[in-house]
């Protein structure tokens, strides 16, 4: 295969896919020419290290995508906070039958207005309310129905193939247990379940390849209840969830405590060893690495990879945990099933105006009231969001079954992996970086291919691999495991 020099002269080739296959694999929309380290600077205008490929560049939104993002509706979101925080309280333990205040109520009018969004779906999209009683646990005195208001907008092509977005229904006041006190949760989480509202409307006139659920969710404040009920049942019926991100407290530019606004930031908190991680697992992760390399922390490069640009006016600060001191939130329910997950969250917190009795205390107001959130903050992360679900239910599902191969050593490394069954699957980019780099550095297109040698050697850096689809959409990178 043709290599070129600095100046882009033909020379000889240095092996960059050593697999018979990769010759006559079938290209993909990625110019697939190996390049030297002080090209791929020349393209980027930073140093890169030596080595195969070119400079991983971000994905821009196609046509769809910005006029998706377009029709995300700042007060369409205030609507919906608002009357929201109207049911005075919708503490777990409220009224499950009172018409105007309470849970129960605020479940009906959340599960009426995503039902009008699914009735422009053509059918596609699905709203149901999943109920369960909750035994006495902690924070649950007597048995209590929790109840989920889910929608799911199945994809066309690959609907196994499902994306998770949530917001969680429920608020609380100091008291944990105070569920009579006003509780209005117009940032946590009224906000989360206004974005989540508002991308099923939009989501709902579109078509998408994969399965997209939006998910509001109760008993967050209990134990993280409702997640954990939905999770499970994902996973006992053998659900493909590829993605899942809860948006919890996304409603405040600013802290109101002094410090600089920062109206353009949205945080997103991932793990990186995962949650379920086995004994033996940890072990192989202690003796070559991977650290910085779970599903989570793939999850998180690819949302600032399609999330961050002129149609959101967003920048994602990835924070590597889990999620914040003593806190948690509805992704550590689908961490502990396996799936990958992350939180999104506002870059500044007023605790002031969260968890708070809603009072006047030494001239500081306390409590979680309309006055303190940013509708149009929240309209761009719902533009984040949005990007981030479009980009993977439009684009090809994260490899599977890529394996790194070690029983031999060599200067050289191969991965193998399954092909997948997407349609308009292209083929595959082998990725890597530097093992102290943040996130991926280069690109090499290896065609539609399910095995690939690259001249460099496994020791010195890190490996994944993504699909490509006939657009140009990219996937998740997985991370190779060891081949057994």
């Amino acid at each position: 295969m043709e290599k070129r020099d600095a100046r882009g002269r033909a020379g000889s080739s240095r092996r960059a896919f050593l697999s018979a296959s990769a010759v006559t694999a079938v290209s993909v929309p990625a110019v697939s020419v190996p390049l030297l380290a002080d090209q791929a600077a020349a393209d980027t205008g930073h140093a890169a290290p030596p080595g195969p490929g070119r400079p991983i560049t971000p994905q821009r939104p196609g046509r769809e995508l910005r006029d998706l993002l377009r029709e995300v509706d700042r007060n369409r979101i205030r609507s919906t906070v608002q009357r929201l925080v109207g049911f005075g309280t919708r503490h777990t333990l409220s009224s499950q039958t009172d018409p105007a205040r309470g849970i129960g109520a605020a479940t009906e009018w959340v599960y009426a207005r995503m039902s009008e969004s699914a009735a422009a779906s053509g059918g596609r999209m699905t709203v149901r309310k999943q109920s369960f009683v909750q035994p006495v646990s902690p924070r649950i005195p007597a048995p209590t129905t929790i109840t989920n208001v889910i929608a799911t907008l199945r994809g066309d092509a690959s609907p196994e193939r499902m994306y998770v977005i949530s917001g969680h229904l429920d608020s609380r006041v100091t008291d944990v247990m105070n569920a009579t006190a006003d509780a209005p949760g117009a940032d946590d989480d009224a906000s989360g379940v206004a974005v989540v509202m508002e991308l099923a409307r939009v989501f709902a006139t579109r078509r998408t390849r994969g399965t997209v659920v939006f998910a509001v969710v109760s008993a967050e404040e209990q134990g993280l209840y409702g997640s954990a009920h939905m999770a499970a049942e994902l996973k006992a019926a053998g659900a493909d969830v590829q993605a899942m991100f809860s948006n919890d407290i996304v409603g405040a530019s600013r802290a109101w405590d002094g410090t600089r606004p920062d109206p353009h930031t949205v945080r997103l908190f991932v793990e990186g060893v995962p949650t379920t991680e086995t004994p033996a697992e940890a072990s192989i992760r202690q003796s070559i690495g991977g650290e910085n390399d779970g599903p989570s922390r793939q999850l998180a490069r690819f949302v600032q990879n399609v999330a961050e640009n002129d149609q959101t006016g967003m920048n994602v600060r990835v924070v590597w945990r889990r999620d914040r001191y003593l806190r948690g939130s509805d992704h550590i329910s689908f961490l502990r099933q396996g799936y990958p997950a992350a939180r999104f969250t506002e870059p500044r917190e007023n605790y002031d105006h969260e968890h708070q009795d809603v009072r006047v205390e030494n001239g500081v107001q306390f409590g979680d009231l309309v006055q303190f959130v940013d509708f149009d903050y929240m309209a761009r992360v719902a533009r984040v969001n949005g990007a981030t679900l479009w980009s993977l239910a439009q684009g090809p599902g994260t490899p599977k079954n890529v394996q790194i191969v070690s029983a031999l050593l060599t200067n050289s490394t191969t991965l193998t992996w399954d092909r997948g069954t997407d349609a308009g699957l292209a083929g595959y980019e082998v990725v890597w970086r530097e093992t102290t780099a943040a996130d991926w550095t280069h690109r090499i297109d290896v065609g539609d291919v399910t095995t690939a040698t690259i001249d460099l050697a496994k020791d010195n850096v890190q490996f994944g691999l993504r699909a490509v689809d006939r657009q140009g959409l990219r996937s998740p990178v997985a991370f190779p495991r060891l081949a057994s």
